[in-house]
């Protein structure tokens, strides 16, 4: 059985994260797709609303209507450390430059021991942001994989459940 981690905020989990994580399986012929959320979250604040909690009992009862998706929390921060044991990390093209950057690891030694400890990638665009040639997914809906827009009262692009919850108007 092949495994993908997909770390995010999910603030709000959008129709993108769940096509991506569809494409995904479809692409790199994985069985399992594991939405991870960190405790906190590297290179954002720490009081994101709404809370872990909060974003766990959405994820969770998203989880429950399709058979291949799990939901982890971790208290991980670092990619390689929350990839681990993993077949396939998925992420975007902003991550894949972030993951990049020595400042995150200590050392550039660090971060280069981190980043080949990765498993397969599965990159999603995220112009202008460069990813490696033959990591990307192609996914409906890629131009929406930020939850940003969501946040701001594009709510048409959250999951139903998101969107029922009420944590995001």
């Amino acid at each position: 059985m092949r495994r993908a981690v997909y770390p995010g905020s999910f603030n709000p989990p959008t129709i993108a994260h769940l096509d991506l994580g569809q494409a995904v399986r479809e692409q790199r012929n994985v069985d399992v797709i594991v939405w991870s959320l960190s405790t906190v979250t590297l290179g954002k604040s720490s009081d994101i609303r709404p809370s872990i909690t909060e974003r766990t009992i959405v994820l969770e009862a998203i989880a429950k209507e399709y058979d291949w998706l799990e939901i982890q929390v971790t208290d991980a921060q670092l990619l390689s450390d929350i990839a681990a044991g993993f077949d396939v990390l998925v992420m975007g093209a902003d991550k894949w430059e972030q993951i990049n950057q020595a400042e995150w690891y200590g050392s550039e030694q660090a971060r280069d021991r981190a980043i080949a400890s990765l498993p397969e990638l599965a990159v999603a665009p995220r112009p202008p942001h460069q990813a490696p040639p033959g990591f990307l997914v192609d996914f409906a809906n890629n131009e929406l994989v930020s939850s940003t827009a969501a946040r701001q009262g594009a709510d048409h692009l959250m999951l139903p459940h998101a969107k029922a919850s009420g944590l995001w108007d």
